[in-house]
């Protein structure tokens, strides 16, 4: 546990600075411009009749749901083994007394983390931007957490199988983009049982709108919910089962750094 939190700390604070962490960090910030673009609508428009949680659960969510966290989870999950290969520094890391498996798991626990804070950052401000109106009504906060909560869920469970793919083969990133905007933007829309081989599938389930289908449509559209201790059971799960993978490709696979 100390080579994990040295090798936490030192990506963590190395990844901060690092450009890609820039760039996503702007690119995180999206929907807040898309808040804003909707809350100075209405205001000019006197649109009075927008629901601002509704424009929050289905538009802002939605974005981070089934786009961001994807994209980040995958650049930043691929990269904790590819850029030690194509770093050319997995032999410095080698002769260093920290097992690969704790190399893998404070990277992981860094990377994930810094994706953790973009999201949520982003989320409050948008939710922020968007009820800038009804701030004192309480009671929404309690939305404002489960959907941080959610979207935290699926950062930890997405990094840990982007970390294992980036363990098992060299194009990582072009087969985790097939993943992310081919089968769980696909299969978590498939009725019956289908749909649970989706991460989406039980993270939707925990989304505290779940049960009202007809005003959310979006992220209700042929969900046939798992309950909701389940759907976190097996987020924990599926992020253990992928972490001891790549515990084990790490440690055993022998990775040829070319020139």
């Amino acid at each position: 546990m100390r080579s994990v939190r040295e090798v936490f700390s030192f990506f963590f604070f190395l990844g901060k600075r690092a450009r890609k962490t820039k760039f996503f960090f702007l690119l995180s910030f999206l929907p807040i411009l898309l808040a804003m673009i909707i809350k100075f609508n209405k205001i000019f428009s006197e649109r009075g009749n927008l629901d601002e949680m509704y424009i929050f659960s289905n538009i802002i969510i939605l974005v981070y749901l089934q786009f961001l966290i994807l994209i980040l989870a995958l650049f930043f999950g691929t990269s904790v083994c590819s850029e030690e290969v194509e770093g050319k520094t997995l032999t410095y890391l080698a002769t260093r007394p920290v097992s690969k498996s704790a190399v893998v798991l404070g990277k992981y626990a860094g990377y994930t983390l810094l994706v953790v804070f973009m999201v949520s950052l982003g989320v409050v401000f948008s939710f922020l931007i968007l009820n800038v109106d009804h701030l004192l009504r309480f009671s929404l906060y309690k939305i404002l957490l489960r959907d941080v909560g959610v979207l935290a869920l699926g950062v930890i469970c997405y990094t840990a199988f982007f970390t294992f793919l980036g363990t098992l083969m060299k194009k990582s990133i072009l087969f985790g983009l097939v993943f992310c905007f081919g089968w769980e933007n696909v299969i978590q829309y498939f009725p019956g049982s289908t749909q649970r081989f989706a991460i989406a599938h039980y993270l939707k389930s925990l989304l505290p709108y779940v049960e009202t289908r007809g005003k959310f449509s979006f992220l209700t559209f042929q969900l046939e919910p798992t309950r909701q201790g389940l759907a976190v059971l097996a987020l924990f799960l599926i992020t253990a089962f992928f972490l001891g993978l790549a515990f084990l490709f790490f440690s055993q696979k022998e990775y040829i750094l070319e020139d």
